[in-house]
């Protein structure tokens, strides 16, 4: 049987803290990590000792974490930022050790974190990457809403544009391709995936006229992946992947960067979209939003994603513990 999920707290000044007990509307077994300080007054909950642990219908279970002070909506307090990571590394360790079937992080401010706790990693997906032993893990979003289903995983992420082609190297385009394959069957329980992979030109290069990496490698990569038998297209023009008959014939795009492949899944499923972080030895989703100060403590936020993405992990700890 699948244990039950952790949902991270996040950033405590942000908008996780109202997302939890709305949360509870995805119907999937979870346990809120954090302090409940942190809580909207008025929320209901219940302090539980394990995940799984009964409490009445319409409560938030809490395994409590103690952080070092309350939190101010919309102000990130430093003081708050190691709470914040050690919560992150608590949820590991017991997804690590099958005491939770999985992890849904709600957002943290990495800003915040650096300047409080010196916090030394890009971002959540790292330091979740380094916590599981040093794994090399690729991001993927994916649509819940919208047919058939858009699934997105840039090669390269969070670098300037101009960087791309060379930080675009055939050794890093094969294995996010390899980890997306090992994904989609063990995650997605999708027995022989379907991956389109976007050129890095327009038009795919139109022949070398617009640029010469699909014919020089990206093209024979794809060849011999498809001559070991995954199922690997493209180089494709990335302007016309992206529409329902398109997306019919893949089960994940690989695109080269970031805007090329989260522009169309923001497009298509703005509230629904999901992060999700393949490779690692344990279910991670996140909402794909982030800490939204602007908003905290207004009640506004909008637990669609949340939801979204707890539903998405217990579907991919279902899938797992099937395996």
């Amino acid at each position: 049987m699948t244990a039950p999920l952790i949902l991270t707290c996040g950033e405590p000044g942000g908008i996780g803290p109202e997302l939890a007990a709305p949360a509870l509307a995805a119907g999937v077994p979870f346990v809120w990590l954090g302090d409940p300080r942190h809580l909207p007054e008025g929320t209901p909950w219940a302090e539980v000792a394990a995940p799984g642990d009964p409490v009445p219908a319409g409560t938030l279970p809490v395994l409590r974490h103690d952080f070092a002070v309350p939190a101010t909506p919309g102000r990130p307090d430093p003081a708050n930022a190691q709470g914040v990571i050690d919560v992150i590394a608590r949820a590991v360790g017991m997804a690590m050790r099958g005491e939770a079937g999985g992890i849904c992080t709600l957002p943290i401010s990495k800003q915040a974190l650096k300047e409080g706790a010196g916090f030394a990693f890009p971002g959540h997906t790292e330091y979740l990457a380094h916590l599981a032993g040093g794994v090399e893990v690729v991001m993927m979003l994916a649509s819940t809403t919208v047919q058939p289903p858009c699934r997105v995983v840039p090669a390269t992420i969070h670098i300037a544009l101009e960087n791309v082609p060379r930080a675009l190297t055939p050794d890093l385009m094969e294995r996010t391709i390899r980890i997306t394959h090992a994904g989609l069957i063990r995650d997605f329980g999708i027995v022989t995936p379907r991956i389109a992979v976007a050129g890095l030109n327009p038009h795919a290069g139109e022949g070398g006229a617009m640029g010469r990496q699909e014919l020089d490698w990206i093209a024979p990569l794809c060849q011999r992946l498809r001559a070991e038998g995954l199922e690997v297209t493209g180089p494709l023009p990335a302007d016309t992947m992206f529409h329902a008959p398109a997306r019919a014939r893949y089960d994940a795009a690989v695109a080269c960067y970031h805007d090329q492949g989260l522009i169309p899944i923001k497009t298509l499923d703005f509230a629904g979209g999901v992060n999700v972080t393949l490779g690692l030895p344990f279910v991670r989703t996140s909402p794909d939003h982030g800490t939204a100060f602007d908003i905290a403590g207004q009640g506004r936020a909008d637990p669609f994603s949340t939801i979204a993405a707890l539903r998405m992990a217990w579907d991919m700890a279902q899938k797992r513990g099937a395996a």
